[in-house]
């Protein structure tokens, strides 16, 4: 998975772009491929091409949780290294305004979730991404806010 080529390569216009969540990108980079299932295997191939697609959108806080937690400095250099060459979107005042009004909508309804879970379904919304996740939550989440899940 090279992200450098993906920042050129072009892309159909009825392409959409696609927010990879935490469980994705550690799956995918910090798992070996010979510990993984056909599920998984097949997901780390799904995020792959993404990535050569140039569709594949990473967002601070998901860095953040992909990054914490790695014990070796020469390892965390590395993955960092390789995120970095993923931009980000920058986060405006309303993504975090329509997070919080998500977080109230699931609420609402019984469905609880965290303040990054609602900031990723924010920001994918306004930008008409799709969410590609292995988190069960983004499906409950999505009954109520009409979120669109990326399926591999």
């Amino acid at each position: 998975m090279n992200p450098r080529a993906a920042r050129t390569s072009s892309h159909p216009s009825e392409a959409r772009d696609v927010l990879v969540d935490t469980p994705v990108w550690s799956l995918a980079l910090r798992r070996k491929t010979g510990d993984l299932n056909e599920h998984e295997k097949g997901t780390t191939e799904a995020l792959g091409e993404l990535i050569r697609d140039g569709r594949a959108q990473l967002v601070g806080v998901v860095r953040q949780e992909v990054l914490s937690g790695i014990r070796e400095e020469e390892r965390f250099r590395k993955l960092r290294n390789y995120l970095r060459a993923f931009d980000e979107p920058q986060l405006e005042m309303g993504d975090y305004e329509e997070a919080a009004e998500m977080h109230n909508q699931c609420r609402g309804r019984g469905i609880a979730g965290s303040a990054i879970d609602f900031l990723i379904c924010a920001t994918a919304r306004r930008r008409n991404w799709q969410v590609f996740t292995m988190d069960a939550d983004f499906h409950r989440y999505s009954k109520v806010l009409g979120l669109r899940l990326y399926s591999a």
